[in-house]
């Protein structure tokens, strides 16, 4: 049987790939999206994400650009701030310690506003963040960190939006597809080699478009790149993104890049399953802790929870609490904070103790030493500078004194009743090494050349990251290169 042909594959059904689709069926590309995960399981690890996208805004009226269905009253009352082109280089240069490759830096930073822009116009809602990255002051909701506006209904929302778009587009998707070979000569690529239904096939394309993730279901090759100990994280997103994409362009020669033994890793309930689970989505993760402490086994704080907002931190930490003994830690608050903690405290499936005194509470503390702990909450409690005042929507200074492990921000003495505390460990969304491209999204080879007919965005695209994230880059990301990967491989295709 001929093999079927068409003038674009995409690979993965995620919002990068999506993105490619749908630039390419601008440009008017026949478009192919071949999904490994079966209908119910689609969208790789956008549809496990809250949906937030960093974009960058001088006015609130760029803003409003990105959300024009906004009240007049949610305008009245809220501090959207702003958030400029020079802040957002400065935020990726700053975690990333300065690594990120800088030609992709450009593109993401530049193109934010446009591409998110464009995607609303494609039917993408936007909306505020208001439950994640705002907080109520005198009656006016103000946000901080620079994320603002996130995907109506979260990641899956974000993705049952793209879904519909696609077919509204005619852009046709095979699920239970998973393409397991590139089909290339001297020339290039020239399509794919799936299995679908047990059987093996190929198609035929002008130009391929990989975007189906990085490796991070795949705990031999997490052992393998990110360390010793990585095969014990649990994986936060979609069981189907172990580097198929990522191992089939480099058997053709592609050029590894970035940051290979780092990922985005975050704090994750310790009983969570091994893979995200799409009913509670993102809920496992907690994300409250700069109001907190964080202990270990040995009853120790062992990381600066006030260090920075927690968008530029919570990628980074998963990590730190994998190096624990025993790959977990709890985080414990009072009374005084309870009113901030983000919903994911509040689901059903979440691993929490309570107590009136902190003695009870210690004692609580599954696998930790209870005096140790008891100790270490006195010392830290002493250790406050109480003349600061404490303000959650800026790095307010309220810091601690003396300690080894400082908390240079939202420092308040566990001294409220009842106390809660919940238990966590490393739960790993995405890992940051992958594939060199362009600037115009096309793959390179490990001679430095562009390999004809093969392009990539999203998560396995290298470079861009490097130890930590800001806050909703990644699905930027995905969409940025997701629309330059697709137009680029649609202009090949109509040569």
């Amino acid at each position: 049987m001929a093999a079927k042909s068409v003038d674009m594959v995409v690979v993965g059904a995620g919002n990068a790939a999506l993105c490619a689709a749908f630039a390419a069926r601008e440009a008017g590309a026949q478009v192919l999206v071949l999904e490994r995960a079966p209908a119910d399981e689609r969208g790789g690890n956008s549809a496990f994400t809250a949906g937030a996208v960093r974009v960058a805004y001088n006015t609130v009226d760029d803003l409003f650009a990105l959300m024009p269905d906004l009240s007049d009253e949610e305008k009245r009352t809220t501090d959207f701030g702003t958030y400029s082109e020079d802040q957002f280089f400065d935020d990726m240069a700053r975690v990333t310690q300065h690594r990120a490759n800088p030609d992709l830096v450009e593109l993401l930073v530049r193109r934010s506003h446009g591409t998110v822009r464009w995607l609303n116009g494609k039917g993408v809602r936007f909306v505020p963040m208001y439950a994640r990255q705002a907080f109520k002051i005198d009656g006016t909701f103000k946000f901080w960190g620079g994320l603002t506006i996130e995907a109506w209904g979260g990641g899956p929302g974000l993705v049952e939006a793209e879904h519909t778009i696609a077919g509204k587009q005619g852009i046709e998707i095979l699920y239970g597809a998973r393409v397991t070979e590139l089909l290339a000569d001297e020339a290039g690529v020239h399509g794919v080699r799936l299995r679908r239904n047990g059987k093996t096939e190929e198609i035929r394309a002008r130009a391929v478009v990989l975007a189906s993730g990085g490796f991070e279901a795949n705990s031999e090759w997490r052992t393998r790149y990110l360390g010793p100990g990585w095969d014990l994280a649990k994986v936060r997103g979609s069981r189907f993104n172990t580097g198929d994409g990522i191992r089939m362009a480099m058997e053709i020669g592609a050029q590894p890049y970035g940051n290979w033994s780092g990922c985005h890793a975050v704090g994750w309930d310790r009983n969570a399953p091994e893979f995200g689970d799409l009913a509670v989505g993102d809920g496992f993760q907690k994300h409250s802790y700069p109001f907190g402490i964080m202990l270990n086994a040995r009853g120790k704080r062992f990381v600066d929870e006030g260090a920075d907002f927690r968008n530029y931190t919570y990628a980074k930490y998963g990590r730190v609490i994998l190096e624990q003994p025993g790959q977990f830690a709890w985080q414990v608050f009072d009374q005084k904070v309870v009113h901030l903690l983000r919903d994911e405290y509040r689901i059903r499936q979440v691993t929490k103790v309570q107590a009136d005194s902190l003695e009870e509470l210690v004692q609580k503390l599954d696998d930790v030493d209870p005096q140790a702990a008891l100790q270490e909450i006195a010392s830290y409690n002493a250790a406050i500078e109480q003349a600061t005042p404490f303000n959650p929507t800026v790095k307010d200074g309220r810091a601690t004194k003396g300690l080894s492990v400082p908390k240079s921000n939202w420092a308040n003495t566990l001294d409220k009743p009842p106390y809660l505390a919940f238990a966590i460990t490393c739960g790993i969304t995405f890992t940051f090494g992958g594939l060199r491209i362009t600037n115009d999204g096309q793959v390179i080879d490990t001679d430095g050349e562009p390999i004809p007919g093969l392009f990539a965005a999203g998560e396995l695209v290298g470079g861009l990251f490097y130890f930590n994230y800001p806050g909703g880059t990644g699905l930027l990301s995905g969409m940025v290169f997701g629309r330059i990967a697709g137009a680029s491989a649609a202009r090949l295709s109509n040569r």
